[in-house]
């Protein structure tokens, strides 16, 4: 059995850019204003938006295998807070793992 090998090209890392872009701009805050737990949201979207910033960086020098691993970890940030209840994903399943 062979497998085919799939590389990270700019334009895979390009799609999850995207696909990262619109799930941060769909997913809305369920937290209290001013609770702890919007303290913990807040602190989710600072790692999903700062890993998004470094994909977006070592795209931009050609880093393609950092760049994916970066925006993967932008996209978990986000799904997660959808996950445990913080973020409302608003029934996508697409761009998150629905609880």
């Amino acid at each position: 059995m062979s497998e085919e090998l799939e590389l990270v090209t700019r334009e895979r890392v390009e799609k999850y850019l995207d696909i990262t872009r619109r799930a941060r701009e769909k997913a809305t805050s369920l937290c209290q204003e001013g609770s702890e737990q919007a303290g913990h949201l807040s602190t989710m979207m600072r790692m999903a938006d700062d890993y998004a910033s470094d994909a977006a960086h070592f795209l931009s020098i050609g880093d393609h295998v950092r760049a994916f691993g970066a925006i993967n970890y932008a996209h978990a940030w986000i799904d997660a807070g959808v996950k445990i209840g913080l973020l409302d994903g608003h029934g996508d399943d697409v761009l998150f793992t629905l609880p």
